[in-house]
This record gives structure tokens, sequence and C-alpha cells, in this order.
């Protein structure tokens, strides 16, 4: 359940940090007068959100290894070990994938995540639970499901559409800045603490909306992972898995900014527009039906 929550835990961090420069170095080049100049607003909207988010990705690696302490298999000291490097350098082979780094993690969760900036410099990592957990079909079905993410892109594809709602996040954050500073409060010149209050609280809700986008994304490349699963593994032994993840009741004991970054997750009602992931019974049956 890790993947896009560090993911957008990092592009959040990084958007801060850069927002602080830019006030900080007075850069932002949109304000005019007082007025905004909605062209080189977008354009500064747009260089800030792409390049927060490509930022995010090139330290996706960085940021999910010390957020969760996972701990690269350098050299394989024992034979669990030794079965977890093998088997994701056979699916890598398979995939037609650089070998990714091979981590392990200390987590009593059943779960396991794979992320990095492409195709040939990623990594996968599984937690101790999930080890202690499942059989070695199940863990080859698991670990052939995060190959798949790799294989298919989905990191890649998912910054580009990070880049675009942070681009529209920081546009129409400002706009209505903007509008409240001028229209509510009738600043006249330059902009008024309204101006900025606001424009922090609609880039908060915004980006809470924009998420929203995110989430449906990553269930739709769930369905393609585990179907890239099937493929390495064998659809039997990836069914396995998912009824496996389902018996443990949809563990979620990773923190929460880690949420869509693993195998698992799940939620009903209104917070299913917050899903990382589709249902398992879902994905399950999407699987027999031979999707």
């Amino acid at each position: 359940m890790k993947r896009i929550f560090l993911f957008l835990l990092t592009n959040v961090a990084v958007l801060f940090v850069l927002s602080l420069v830019v006030k900080l170095f007075g850069l932002e080049p949109m304000l005019a007068d007082g007025g905004l100049n909605l062209g080189s607003l977008l354009v500064f909207a747009a260089i800030m959100g792409m390049g927060g988010a490509f930022i995010s990705l090139a330290m996706s690696k960085w940021s999910a290894k010390r957020m969760v302490g996972a701990e690269v298999i350098e050299q394989p000291q024992s034979e669990v070990e030794r079965w977890l490097v093998g088997t994701v350098q056979r699916q890598a082979q398979a995939a037609g994938i650089g070998m990714p780094e091979v981590a392990i993690y200390q987590a009593p969760d059943v779960n396991a995540f794979a992320t990095g900036m492409n195709r040939n410099n990623a990594l996968v990592a599984v937690s101790t639970g999930l080890l202690q957990s499942m059989s070695r079909d199940e863990a080859e079905a698991v670990l052939a499901h995060e190959v798949s993410h790799v294989a298919n892109g989905d990191m890649v594809t998912l910054t580009l559409i990070q880049g675009v709602v942070n681009t529209f996040v920081i546009f129409l954050s400002r706009v209505i800045g903007q509008i409240v500073d001028r229209v509510v409060f009738k600043t006249e010149r330059g902009q008024g603490p309204a101006y900025y209050i606001t424009m922090i609280v609609a880039q908060l809700v915004l980006g809470v909306l924009a998420s929203v986008i995110v989430m449906w994304f990553s269930r739709q490349r769930e369905f393609r992972a585990d179907a890239g699963g099937a493929k390495l593994a064998g659809r039997g032994k990836m069914i396995a898995a998912l009824e496996r993840l389902r018996a443990a009741h949809e563990p979620a004991a990773l923190p929460d900014k880690m949420a869509a970054f693993g195998i698992s997750g799940g939620a009903k009602g209104f917070t299913r527009l917050f899903m990382t992931h589709p249902p398992l019974e879902e994905r399950i049956a999407t699987l027999r039906a031979g999707g």
C-alpha cells in the first residue's frame, strides 16, 4: 500500500520547499502591480508543479528506504534472501527490465512495494510479516505484482499525472486568493494578508480534491499489475496471494502516507474515492474472469 502515498508525501514536501524558496527570493513573476498575469502564472505553476513531481520521483527510492527502514540485500545471507533475490531476478528478466534492488523491512503487516525513477533503476521491498505469513507461491505472486508495476512504468505515469494536478492546484489557488483579496477584502494595491491565507487554504483543499484523480489512476493500475503478476507467476498463485491478503483483513499497518506503495488496500463508501487499491474482492473476481 505504499507506492503512491509515499510519493504524494514527498511531493508535498518538495512543493513546500520550492514555494518557500520562491517566497524568500521573490521569484514569483505572476504578480504585476498587484494584479495577476495569468499567462506568467500558468508558466510558473507548470514549472513548480511538474518540477516538484519529477523531483519527488527522483527521490522515491531514497524516501521509501528511509520511510520504512528497508535494508537492501547486497549479498544474500540466508536461504530466504537468496530466494527473494533469485525470484525477483527471474521475474525482472521475464518482464524485460533491469534488476531492481531487493530489500526487506521490519513490519508485522503483510505487504510489499515497488518504486523507482525508471524501469531499470527500481526497488522491490517486502515486509517481514509477508515472509512469515505467506507461502512461497503466494510471495512469488506478490513479487510478480510489484515487478509488473515497474515494468508497466506506473511511477513515471503517476509523476506526469501528479505534475499536471500540481500545476492546476498552484494556478487556481493563487487565482482564488487574488479574487478573495480584491473582491472581499477590497485590497487595491499589492497583496494583503487575505491573499496569502486564502491561497494556502485553497491549495490544501484543492490538493485533497486533486488526490482523487491520483487515487483513481492507482486503482486502474492495480488491475493491470495483477494481470502482470498472473502472467509472471501464474494466475492461481496471484489469486491465492490476494485471497491470503483478504483473509488477513486487508492489513493497513503501513503508515498512511505509504498506503499506495504496496500490494493491498481498501475502503468503502465515500472513502472509495481516496482508495489507492480496488477492493480485494474485485481484484480476485477480475482475475478469475480472465482479466
